[in-house]
């Protein structure tokens, strides 16, 4: 049930359970994957998902920081992940490159909680990976904590 004690809804939640930043990773990774196969210019994703149904109901400046930041650091970011992967970047599904890519622009570049940007990259592959795809972005992602965040890490062992 979406309500707390007062049979409000929460305010993060919106229909279907999905929260505003659930759905602005979900266009963010439709959207790096349509730039890593098309190479389409961020903008015109932009002006594509400004269109697409539920799209208002995502948080919609930090699906654009998700986008904008992977098309800008995509280098950097490809570099921070690749030690951590069993292959070459280029052979990895681009459903898992491109929720690696966003994970590791979170991990990277926001305050968001590192399980938090681990459990959501989880979900996302879930929705929208292959069967395995998941634990294979898991795995990936909680290699990288200690090296990006090594703060939260020596946080979570004393909590």
């Amino acid at each position: 049930m979406d309500s707390n004690h007062t049979g409000a809804k929460s305010p993060a939640k919106k229909r279907g359970g999905r929260s505003a930043r659930r759905r602005s990773r979900e266009f963010a990774l439709q959207g790096v994957y349509q730039w890593l196969m098309s190479h389409t210019d961020p903008e015109a994703i932009d002006a594509a998902a400004l269109e697409a149904e539920d799209f208002d109901k995502a948080d919609q400046a930090f699906y654009r920081e998700l986008l904008h930041g992977v098309t800008e650091e995509f280098p950097s970011l490809e570099a921070s992940y690749a030690p951590h992967i069993d292959r070459e970047v280029t052979s990895l599904s681009p459903i898992e490159r491109a929720i690696l890519l966003i994970g590791t622009y979170e991990l990277k570049n926001t305050t968001t909680p590192y399980r938090v940007v681990i459990n959501e990259a989880v979900e996302l592959a879930k929705s929208f990976g292959g069967s395995d795809g998941f634990k294979y972005v898991n795995g990936v992602l909680d290699k990288m904590v200690p090296e990006l965040r090594p703060y939260e890490v020596v946080k979570g062992k004393n909590a």
